[in-house]
């Protein structure tokens, strides 16, 4: 055991770079590297294949993999094994034994390809919508139509019901018929006068099946509003699993991409024992896009009750039953026409996605828009809804779905990526997957296997060597992230009321996808961005949260293992549940502070209207406002305080809740708060350099500043709550400030100032190490240039790979601290060795490295190993007409979703270009 734990001890050392006893970085665990989503194709895996990837994968700094089956490989049908069948079951406990002895995870979709569903889900279990007819009678015709589902599609299924049928005359008003309709669909009623539309209701299904489905995985998708759809769908699983849950650590359930369910059998009857009354009357105004007072209330309430239905009847049961298999489970609950917080504060791991690329102001930072979606996506507040579900509900780890579609196959860059999962770790997102690594049998040639989404984290990649600088990164950072707790102090009360208002349609799914249609045009998106931008960290909550908070300490206590808050925003809205407002003034009344950016106009919903608006309007009347100037009201409430003012920065500013004015230098931060200190992750994604004192709200008695991407770290120079930082643009550290400082941290070694840089221009030697079609040919150059710029060696033109650059440099004297290797250009990425010492992975913008303590004076040899992208490569292999890719159901597309071809892409510059520089640094004593 002694043994063993000197083992350990190394390998964390190893991963933490300089590290002693005073080492302020937290123990770094399995959830703190990244995972990475781990697609099945066909399921034609086997223990020899799965042994090595998951070894491969280890040892490349993945914490854990997230199974996912899906379609197959054509050629392979005889490799293919069913989904849950004993021999996939056998696969599966291989892969959590293996996973295990190198302690790492494993999680597994309960499903094949998204959304949910299979073989068992049965036509009374799939994906239901509701199908509205309509008809017209008048007093004194005989209706001899019979009322009976005219859809071709459908007219097999045995599960079509009529739900309602009412018939609506000239003056709105209506009669409920469902009752007069004969068995074989005639009706039993003739109108006394005038005309008639008769609406007539059907319970039909979507007939939408598993999309890249997986063997054994196909079938209609789940009807995720029934709880015996939920419950019958889980069986299966039940039967599969027994008593053990095979070491899974959570099951996992993609995005809600279930197009046109808007209904299920008794959503009838749930509507009644929900809202209070029969929607039957009310049929017209529900299938209306009129803009009318009926119509935004009836819809209203139609969408409060899927989002409750599927909440009630999907989220808790899955989550109950993941709990029963000792397991947890992750969701992703965007994309559902439900309340985001709710459902993702329903599960033990809410999960995120993101989907293309940002715009970054980073010099250097590579973006083809060619190459990159059309989009607004990634958005930041879009992100926060996961994470602020479970700051505000207390689970630690909240997850994401990262990098799908970042940019096009096979040229994306570990420097691109540095920056996107940095937007999501400022979200408040802790535990990232990458999307993704697919399995690839060990006689399949080069490229393997490729999901059509992702980008690329696998062994064939040309990339690959330099992954760990990545994933070191992303290990440390997530080892802070995930410690203590989250600390922001303010949160803003998300309006879905508003949203659910919205005349047109019928169910509102809230995708990450058009986030530009329901989200950023509010004023609460606005809100949550100024405030942001002005220092303040928030997060959001729900009706259903601000009900099970109370306050506790001087602080709104949201639930006992949740965070707390300095104080609660209710941004510009129109309507405003008279439960919720009571709320509200409860906590106000025990001590809260509570901003409103303007007075609610109204409740939401059709239910005892007048009696619910009085009561909404008795309890706004009960706040004694007194005039704070011409722009805000304040008033003493209980214990506490109600302001209202539009300018909602001002409210803050009046309660004096303090903004962090680190942000006005342009850098980003998220906080995390432990037992005797916190924890600041800054970035820097801005083009200009910040090298000042920064102020910071909290700096303790000592502030230690620790470097995510090397693992250095030191005592900060601080002033007066001033901190002084040094970050490049694409640059991010961490500050930890304490209360019991730790004398033994030495001090952080700031550059005070460089000498004249030493230009690297001498002859360089290229050669080659490994990749394909074919090493190019070894060359002596008189300057760096990219291997590309060789055209007459066609082998530059395809080369996907290694490339090595080798130098000489006599140093005459070395009388400077340290010394900075920097890139002027370099096409991807390179480790650098010095007198035969490995010195570190260049990977991320700004291009450098620091290497004076494996210098000498006198001759030193430097080797710069240089990986390119795939991109080349598969370029050559289109051009020649090599056949890669090959696959069921989709096959292979580009990032615009059409059909992928490579032939006709330029040459992507590889290798080496412009000047490396030695710049000579001294460090401020």
């Amino acid at each position: 055991m002694k043994i063993k734990n000197i083992i350990c001890l190394s390998v964390i050392c190893l991963a933490f770079g300089n590290l002693s006893a005073q080492n302020p970085w937290p123990p770094t665990t399995n959830t703190a590297q990244p995972w990475t989503r781990w697609w099945w194709m066909g399921n034609a895996v086997d223990e020899k294949g799965l042994d090595k990837q998951l070894t491969t994968l280890h040892k490349a700094g993945f914490g854990g993999v997230e199974i996912v089956p899906i379609y197959g490989a054509k050629g392979f049908e005889n490799q293919y094994i069913n989904y849950l069948s004993p021999e996939w079951m056998k696969m599966l406990q291989f892969t959590t034994n293996k996973a295990k002895s190198m302690n790492m995870g494993v999680d597994m979709a309960v499903g094949t390809g998204w959304p949910i569903g299979g073989p068992q889900v049965d036509e009374q279990d799939a994906a239901t919508k509701m199908i509205v007819q309509t008809y017209t009678i008048s007093s004194g015709e005989k209706f001899s139509e019979k009322i009976v589902l005219k859809d071709e599609k459908l007219k097999n299924l045995k599960r079509i019901k009529l739900n309602i049928v009412t018939a609506y005359n000239e003056k709105n008003e209506a009669i409920v018929l469902t009752e007069k309709i004969t068995s074989d669909g005639s009706l039993n009623w003739k109108p006394d006068s005038g005309k008639w539309t008769v609406y007539a209701v059907f319970t039909g299904k979507t007939l939408q099946k598993v999309k890249r489905a997986a063997p054994g995985g196909e079938g209609y998708t789940l009807d995720h509003f029934s709880p015996d759809a939920t419950k019958d769908y889980l069986k299966t699983f039940d039967k599969a699993f027994g008593n053990s849950n095979y070491g899974v650590r959570s099951f996992f359930n993609d995005s809600y991409e279930v197009f046109n369910a808007d209904w299920t059998p008794d959503f009838t009857n749930e509507f009644k024992k929900r809202r209070g009354y029969d929607l039957s009357p009310y049929i017209k105004y529900l299938v209306s896009d009129e803009d009318n007072e009926i119509t935004t209330r009836i819809k209203s309430d139609y969408r409060e009750t899927l989002s409750e239905l599927i909440l009630n009847n999907f989220a808790d049961n899955f989550t109950s039953w993941a709990d029963s298999k000792n397991s947890k489970n992750t969701n992703q609950a965007h994309g559902s026409p439900g309340n985001l917080l709710d459902l993702y504060a329903a599960v033990d791991i809410p999960e995120s996605e993101t989907f293309g690329s940002t715009v970054f102001d980073i010099p250097g930072l590579r973006r083809d828009s060619a190459d990159v979606q059309k989009s607004d996506i990634p958005d930041i507040n879009m992100l926060k809804f996961a994470s602020s579900a479970a700051n505000v509900t207390g689970k630690p780890l909240i997850s994401n779905e990262t990098f799908t579609w970042l940019t096009e196959h096979f040229k994306t860059s570990w420097s691109q990526a540095k920056p996107e999962v940095e937007q999501v770790f400022l979200s408040g997102i802790n535990h990232v997957f990458y999307h993704g690594t697919t399995y690839t049998p060990a006689d399949v040639p080069f490229p393997g296997w490729l999901f059509y989404a992702s980008v690329n984290f696998v062994p064939e990649n040309s990339l690959w060597p330099h992954l760990k600088g990545l994933n070191s990164y992303i290990e440390r950072t997530q080892s802070v992230l995930q410690s203590g707790k989250s600390d922001n102090e303010v949160l803003m009360y998300w309006p879905i009321y508003d949203q659910w208002a919205n005349p047109k349609g019928k169910d509102m799914a809230f995708k990450v996808h058009n986030v530009e249609k329901w989200l950023q045009p509010t004023p609460f998106y606005q809100d949550l961005t100024k405030l942001s931008k002005i220092g303040y960290s928030l997060d959001m909550i729900s009706d259903k949260m601000i009900g099970e908070s109370t306050f506790q300490n001087q602080r709104i206590q949201t639930t006992d293992k949740g965070s707390s808050y300095q104080v609660l925003i209710i941004p510009e809205l129109k309507y405003l549940p008279e439960t919720t407002l009571n709320h509200i003034l409860k906590l106000a009344e025990n001590g809260a502070s509570v901003v409103f950016q303007n007075e609610p106009k109204d409740i939401p919903g059709y239910f005892e209207v007048e009696k619910r608006r009085n009561e909404l309007t008795s309890l706004w009347n009960k706040i004694p406002f007194q005039n704070q100037g011409e722009t805000m009201k304040i008033a003493t409430f209980g214990k506490g305080k109600i302001i209202l003012s539009f300018d909602v920065a001002k409210g803050l500013e009046y309660l004096r809740i303090e903004r962090e004015k680190l942000t006005e230098t342009g850098l980003k931060f998220v906080r995390r708060t432990f037992d005797g200190g916190k924890y600041y992750f800054i970035v820097n994604h801005t083009s200009k350099e910040i090298n000042q004192f920064v102020p910071m709200n909290y700096t303790g008695k000592q502030t230690t500043i620790m470097n995510p991407e090397n693992g250095d770290f030191g005592v900060a120079e601080v002033q007066n709550n001033l901190v002084k930082i040094q970050l490049k643009p694409g640059e991010s550290l961490v500050l930890k400030t304490v209360e019991n400082p730790d004398k033994s941290i030495p001090k952080w070694k700031y550059i005070e100032k460089t000498d004249s840089p030493i230009i690297l221009n001498q002859p360089w030697h290229l050669s080659f190490k490994e990749g394909g079609p074919e090493l190019p040919k070894s060359r002596n150059l008189k300057k760096l240039e990219p291997w590309t710029n060789f055209s007459e060696d066609p082998a530059t033109q395809s080369f996907s790979g290694t490339g090595v650059y080798t130098t000489t440099l006599n140093l005459n004297k070395k009388n400077a601290d340290d010394y900075l290797l920097k890139f002027d250009k370099l096409y991807e990425s390179a480790k650098v060795i010095v007198n035969g010492q490995d010195a570190g992975i260049v990977w991320s913008i700004p291009f450098e490295i620091n290497i004076g303590k494996y210098l000498k004076k006198g001759k030193n040899t430097i080797q710069i190993e240089v990986c390119n992208l795939m991109a080349n490569r598969i370029r050559y292999m289109d051009q020649n007409k090599i056949q890669w890719r090959n696959y069921h159901e989709i096959n292979f597309v580009n990032i615009d979703y059409k059909a992928f071809d490579a032939s006709n892409w330029k040459v992507q510059p590889s290798g080496l270009d412009g000047q490396i520089q030695l710049m000579p640094l001294h460090y401020s004593k």
